[in-house]
């Protein structure tokens, strides 16, 4: 069915749940929290996902975005806890893990653009427009995302710097 090995199904299988778990964390936390159980089960499925790329990828694009987000998952789940970061480390681990989602989802929209329907697929070349269009839009959903998640850290960290302030004074 859609023309996927059974290696190809663990792949997509396990990569699944890190979708709604991403959508999930985004609209709860505006963020992927790394250190909460649904950002535990992401990881596990995005590694798994990113690992198991490589014996089915056909395109060398694949190999360098499954490297890139094992890359981006260990900084991103890492950064927390080395405490040289300080401050930072928040702004680094929720850029990281927010290119995993993005990374997630490119090639993911362009297998189902490219799949289905099934025997009949919405786009047959790498260049359609259609594909292209989605991926745009996936872009500029991560430029807004970042940027709305760093305005809300810095404000979150301008409040806790403002209580310990006024904390200080009391």
């Amino acid at each position: 069915m859609f023309g996927i090995s059974s290696l190809g199904w663990v792949h997509t299988l396990s990569s699944l749940p890190a979708i709604p778990l991403a959508i999930y964390m985004f609209a709860r936390y505006g963020r992927i929290v790394p250190r909460s159980r649904p950002g535990v089960v992401y990881f596990i499925s995005m590694l798994i996902g990113s690992i198991t790329v490589f014996p089915i990828a056909h395109q060398s694009a694949s190999y360098g975005i499954g490297a890139a987000t094992i890359l981006l998952l260990l900084v991103g789940y890492g950064t927390g806890y080395i405490s040289r970061f300080g401050r930072a480390g928040k702004y680094l681990e929720t850029i990281s893990l927010s290119l995993t989602a993005f990374l997630l989802m490119v090639p993911t929209v362009s297998e189902i653009l490219r799949r289905v329907p099934d025997g009949n697929p919405i786009v047959t070349e790498l260049n359609s427009p259609i594909l292209l269009g989605a991926q745009a839009s996936l872009f500029v959903i991560l430029i807004v995302g970042l940027t709305a998640q760093i305005i809300h850290l810095r404000r979150q960290s301008r409040l806790e710097m403002s209580d310990l302030s006024a904390e200080i004074s009391a």
